[in-house]
């Protein structure tokens, strides 16, 4: 299998012409370097590809750089002998839209130590519906077991429970056996969380933090996704040695608390950063995903099906707070 002279890529550019992206043809000498060519099948779309989509976040290290932080598709030929044309593999964060050629592209030119072979139990198209957001619910939970965190302390919150990454972690933590409880500013969507998983959904609007240190216990551990007010509020409600973990910022950078849910309690806040995450990790959370953690509810939780051509519509509506579940990206197919 030979890849054409040129194939489609949403490549992104910032010159002295500014800062732009679109559909251009490239050919593979234009690929970051890597062992391992992938003809790219699925994608999928995640805040941080339509920051940089947009230029509304610096996410980008170099220019250009085709756009897309996760990608799965089929190997055309590789120079490392782990890999075999024909093998389905799949590649998350690892730098993809950030120093290297991302998944927005007909080919893709990946390093052999990122590139993950599809695992027995999931299809390409399921990996993608998972992607970047799947793998950083699957992380938070495989790091809080790794601290003792069981279905025994009593219920998960998940918070920002709406996005991608709090939709699909509703369905994982409910297949390991967690309880979850949903906290979510859209009400409208509690019968659709319910129906992945949720045990409880709580509006964000009217929960009320008392404000004190330590407050009686009502979550066993949490997955944050807004940090700012939220966090600091969930950490007195966390029963002892409770683990939060926390992968996102959409409510702020910045939390007040004090020490004492960590030195009274036992509490402890778990920093969750996938895009680095180590080799030997990435291959334990795919086979957690396409096995005894696999959702149950993937093609409900993909709401939309794009091409390559209709991704800065996607963006815009991410960037303006009016995407649902999780959007993927129809490259290739298969």
């Amino acid at each position: 299998m030979s890849p054409p002279n040129a194939f489609r890529a949403m490549r992104i550019h910032s010159d002295p012409s500014g800062y732009r992206s679109g559909i251009e043809r490239i050919d593979t000498g234009a690929l970051t370097p890597g062992e391992v060519l992938v003809k790219v099948a699925w994608s999928s779309v995640n805040y941080k590809d339509a920051l940089a989509g947009t230029g509304k976040g610096k996410i980008l290290r170099q220019y250009p750089l085709n756009g897309g932080i996760d990608l799965a598709g089929h190997v055309v030929a590789s120079t490392d002998p782990a890999f075999k044309e024909g093998d389905a593999v799949l590649c998350t964060g690892s730098g993809l839209s950030e120093t290297r050629d991302g998944g927005y592209a007909e080919y893709a030119r990946l390093e052999a130590r990122w590139t993950v072979p599809l695992p027995a139990g999931l299809s390409l198209r399921e990996s993608m519906i998972l992607g970047t957001a799947g793998f950083t619910a699957a992380l938070a939970l495989l790091r809080m077991q790794d601290n003792r965190q069981t279905p025994d302390l009593g219920p998960i919150a998940v918070t920002g429970a709406s996005g991608g990454v709090g939709q699909l972690a509703i369905d994982i933590f409910s297949r390991a056996g967690y309880q979850v409880h949903a906290i979510s500013g859209k009400a409208d969507h509690f019968d659709f969380l319910q129906g992945l998983g949720a045990r409880q959904c709580i509006d964000r609007h009217q929960l009320a933090f008392s404000g004190k240190p330590m407050d009686s216990a009502r979550f066993g551990g949490a997955l944050d996704n807004v940090g700012g007010p939220m966090l600091a509020g969930l950490l007195p409600l966390i029963a002892p040695y409770g683990n939060v973990a926390i992968c996102g910022n959409a409510g702020g950078i910045a939390f007040d608390s004090t020490v004492m849910p960590f030195i009274i309690r036992g509490v402890s806040l778990i920093g969750v950063a996938s895009a680095g995450t180590a080799r030997d990790l990435r291959d334990a959370i795919w086979q957690h995903l396409a096995g005894d953690w696999k959702p149950r509810h993937l093609d409900r939780i993909a709401t939309d099906e794009v091409t390559l051509e209709e991704l800065p519509a996607v963006f815009e509506r991410m960037l303006a707070g009016r995407s649902f579940g999780r959007t993927l990206v129809r490259v290739g197919g298969g």
